[in-house]
Formats: structure tokens, C-alpha cells, sequence
């Protein structure tokens, strides 16, 4: 039946930003993925791995690049992205392009983020966190974003920046 093992790879956005009540900044520390898991009582096989920790508005075509090359290294199948949400649709996108000439054909790939931060309480990361962790494992290969409890395939999703959901159509970056 194969490596049944989830990967998560983080790549920060407001996902891991965490709060400093002192200054009233935003800044990353590490990932809050294992708490999140613990605290979503989630009985998955994972694997966490930080690639890195940035803004997805700092994020640069090489470091899509080391995404896009930890997917095609990680083994198994199932991978969710942690991605901020300024820029998910166009990692997305990337991946999508390198799907076939990068050997991913065999993986399905979920990416998702959250609009507030989850230490924030009132943050959607914990929802979209478990979405994404049943989408990876029901959806056949491919690449994905989910956000909001939906599921869009890569090139078929955009960031609608006045309401701040993600919905069908052509990315608008």
C-alpha cells in the first residue's frame, strides 16, 4: 500500500507569525504545527519539516524553486504546504508547471495558509490545517489549495483581496 506518512512542509506566512504584545509586531519564532496537531487531537502519521520562514510577499522564484524540489525529494505521496496567503496561488501555480517534468506525478500536494494568525485564537489556520489533512489524503494527484473548507486546483484559484476568501478563476497576483 505504500508510504502512507504525511510530509508537512512549512514555509511560514500568518500561519506561524506570532505576536509580540510589547511592540505590536508580527514576527516568526518556529512553527505551530505540532501544537496545532496536538491540539486538533489529530492521530495522522506526519512528519513536519520548517524549509523556511518568510512572508509569502518576500517569497522569491528560488525559494519556490527549494519547494518545489523538497516535493519531488520528500518520499510518499501526500504533502501539505503551509504557505502564507498573499502568494499561495502562485506557488501553487509553480508546482503545477513542474508537476509532470519534476517526477510529482504520483504525489498529491495541498497547500494552505490562514488569514489571522493561529495565535491569535480567532485564527481559520486550525480549520484549514485539517482540511487540507482530508483533502491530501481523498484527492487524487495533482496540486491544491485549501482555504475557507474548499478545495481548488492549482491555476483554477485566486486570493479575492476585498473579501480576503479564496475563490474559482484565473489568479490574479
Amino acid at each position: 500500500m505504500g508510504d502512507q506518512r504525511i510530509r508537512i512542509l512549512v514555509t511560514g506566512g500568518t500561519f506561524d507569525k506570532t505576536y509580540d504584545e510589547l511592540t505590536g509586531q508580527l514576527f516568526f519564532n518556529d512553527t505551530h504545527l505540532p501544537e496545532m496537531l496536538l491540539l486538533g487531537r489529530s492521530k495522522l502519521d506526519v512528519e513536519v519539516r520548517t524549509l523556511m520562514m518568510i512572508d509569502s510577499l518576500d517569497m522569491t522564484e528560488a525559494d519556490r524553486e527549494i519547494i518545489l524540489e523538497q516535493c519531488r525529494a520528500t518520499p510518499g505521496s501526500r504533502i501539505v504546504i503551509t504557505h502564507g496567503t498573499d502568494t499561495m496561488a502562485e506557488t501553487a501555480r509553480t508546482l503545477a508547471a513542474g508537476f509532470t517534468s519534476n517526477r510529482l506525478t504520483s504525489k498529491t500536494i495541498v497547500l494552505t495558509g490562514a488569514m489571522i494568525p493561529y495565535k491569535f485564537g480567532s485564527s481559520d489556520g486550525l480549520f484549514n490545517l485539517g482540511s487540507a489533512l482530508a483533502f491530501v489524503q481523498t484527492l487524487g494527484p495533482g496540486v491544491y489549495v485549501a482555504m475557507n473548507g474548499r478545495c481548488f486546483p492549482a491555476g483554477r484559484v485566486r486570493k479575492n483581496k476585498q473579501t480576503g476568501i479564496f475563490e474559482e478563476g484565473a489568479a490574479v497576483d
